[in-house]
């Protein structure tokens, strides 16, 4: 159902190329917020191409070449279109090299300013939706899932943590190189920079996990992630191994209106800090976009109940799972606040793309596609849907069948009666 390959964002991302690998070398100054940097992106011609476009806002381009040879290019907007010297054959394998400075700033938009962006002291990015073109060129749809390499050298002073494996530190008396590899495939609004005057607080577990937090937040913070292993274990029963090598909590000095998704990280703001786990519905949340928004990406934005009505799902499940309302309790309460929607949250829209009806009925779907199927099964099909489908780009439609497969019925008419179309 639906129109598939229709693009909410049409002026991001270019359909007519992959990207498997992005190399990122950046020279960052704080105190000027000047970033100077040099990408190579490895990508595959899905046809012809004599010309292309990459997302990129801001910065001056001194230099972009393909193959190793000078290409023309043109800039407008966020968006460059890059002529090689040479046409590209379908299936080629090819390399962009792009060089570029400036100041990062965050680019504009009906969320208002997505990316990277000043602290008070240090720097933030976050890329959902739009961000990803303030800091590095890229194909920025959702499903052009790549690996990465991000090298970032800054102050000494500060802590830098990338959403991937840190691969080697090279520590100067004034300047320090961290390296970063992200190997799993990753789209572009999940991948995040974090610079900050941080300490570490290790968590127990078979998982690593720790959290990056300014000292004077140390204590708060220990006592409201206390419980995040608990949540790990809890989500790994119900949805399978944890999908990354570790996990990953950033809480900013400064106040964040939400918390920021990345792949195998999560940020926060000091306000989400109490010290009396008064946000650990987000926590939960958070952490469950690891499988639902993360592990597996939405391919189109169309989608996003994939990713936030899993997530809102996952807090109940944790809610009652750690002596909170229950689940049935969650249920009656949403279920009454929205009992039905304006918009199809299978399709919202971009003008409701993240609106609490995409969050709330998509939990409350997933509840009565339970008591559908009865726990056995639903439980069973959350666990395959997050291995068969790890680190891949995925639709609706695919869960519709997914869900299909292990109900043994057909279920169109469900899905339409609580998504409308999609």
């Amino acid at each position: 159902m639906g129109a598939p390959g229709l693009s909410y964002l049409p002026d991001h991302g270019d359909e007519t190329y992959h990207v498997a690998r992005y190399d990122l070398r950046l020279d960052y100054k704080i105190v000027p917020n000047r970033l100077s940097a040099h990408a190579v992106l490895t990508a595959v011609a899905r046809r012809q191409l004599s010309r292309f476009t990459l997302d990129l806002s801001g910065f001056k381009v001194s230099a972009v070449r393909v193959d190793g040879r000078a290409a023309k290019f043109a800039r407008r907007g966020h968006r460059m279109t890059v002529k090689p010297a040479r046409p590209l054959a379908e299936g080629a394998e090819f390399a962009v090299e792009v060089r570029y400075s400036g100041n990062p700033r965050p680019v504009g938009g009906r969320w208002g300013d997505i990316g990277w962006d000043e602290l008070t002291d240090g720097a933030l990015v976050a890329s959902q939706p739009i961000g990803a073109p303030s800091w590095f060129p890229c194909n920025d749809r959702p499903g052009d899932k790549a690996s990465y390499t991000v090298a970032v050298t800054t102050s000494s002073a500060y802590r830098v943590l990338v959403t991937g494996d840190l691969v080697s530190r090279q520590a100067g008396a004034s300047a320090t190189t961290w390296v970063f590899q992200r190997r799993e495939p990753t789209s572009t609004y999940l991948m995040s920079v974090q610079i900050g005057r941080y300490d570490e607080l290790p968590l127990p577990g078979p998982v690593a996990q720790r959290v990056a937090v300014p000292r004077r937040l140390r204590d708060k913070a220990s006592a409201d992630f206390g419980r995040q292993p608990e949540m790990m274990a809890c989500f790994e029963r119900l949805f399978g191994p944890y999908p990354f090598g570790e996990y990953v909590v950033v809480v900013t000095d400064d106040d964040l209106e939400d918390p920021i998704e990345a792949q195998g990280m999560a940020i926060f703001g000091a306000n989400h800090v109490d010290g009396r786990c008064g946000f650990e519905r987000l926590v939960a949340h958070e952490l469950a976009h690891q499988w639902f928004g993360n592990s597996l990406t939405i391919a189109r934005w169309q989608d996003i109940w994939l990713n936030e009505g899993f997530a809102t799902y996952a807090e109940w499940l944790w809610s009652q799972e750690s002596g909170g309302p229950g689940v049935a309790e969650l249920v009656r309460e949403w279920g009454a606040r929205v009992p039905g929607s304006a918009f199809p949250i299978g399709d919202p829209g971009v003008a409701h793309l993240f609106d609490p009806p995409v969050y709330k009925r998509g939990a409350l779907t997933l509840h009565a596609l339970r008591g559908r199927v009865g726990d056995e099964r639903f439980f069973a099909m959350l666990r395959s849907w997050a291995t068969v489908w790890r680190h891949g780009a995925v639709t609706t439609a695919d869960f519709v069948a997914h869900a299909e497969a292990h109900a043994g019925e057909p279920l169109g008419g469900f899905f339409a009666e609580w998504l409308g179309r999609w």
